[in-house]
């Protein structure tokens, strides 16, 4: 099979991804969890996946959902559905498997993967991360991979606004 025909095989449903994570933990494989909106696929997120996937054999990137990006970023949002998303996310090579969540935060998603290692982009405390307690409780770290300075969805949009 030819590797772009398992692009939609990275889009995983719960029970789907626990599967899989089961195996990879029995090859001795170490999880690294990341999540985000990712509207508009920017090169930011390419810095912060690519760092992220730095950090473990596996990477997994919990999606919001189309409910709760509205809910986070305003009724306009998002731009692309869940469904093409996830489908950018699980085409590029760093990353290993995409779920959907539906919840404002994957703190649930994540209590039920236990990753080793959970990265956040940004400027946040290790205990404003959802799920960060918990990771660190299993003996998992927590990582906060900083913002690449000008990137963002935001201001790409604000940018787009100003060419309309």
């Amino acid at each position: 099979m030819r590797p772009g025909n398992s692009i939609p095989n990275k889009v995983f449903t719960l029970p789907e991804l626990q599967k899989s994570l089961a195996r990879w933990r029995l090859l001795g494989k170490t999880i690294a969890f990341t999540n985000g909106c990712f509207d508009i696929l920017h090169a930011g997120h390419i810095a912060s996946l690519t760092e992220a996937a730095q950090q473990a054999d596996i990477l997994i990137v919990g999606l919001n959902s189309d409910t709760s990006v509205k809910e986070l970023k305003g009724k306009n949002r998002p731009v692309n559905d869940e469904a093409s998303r996830a489908l950018l996310l699980a085409s590029l090579s760093m990353v290993d498997g995409v779920i959907i969540f539906p919840e404002p935060t994957p703190r649930e998603l994540i209590i039920a993967i236990q990753p080793d290692v959970l990265i956040k982009g940004g400027d946040y405390k290790i205990e404003e991360i959802a799920g960060a307690k918990e990771v660190i409780a299993a003996g998992g770290k927590v990582i906060i991979n900083p913002i690449v300075p000008g990137l963002s969805t935001t201001l790409l949009l604000s940018k787009l606004q100003t060419l309309l």
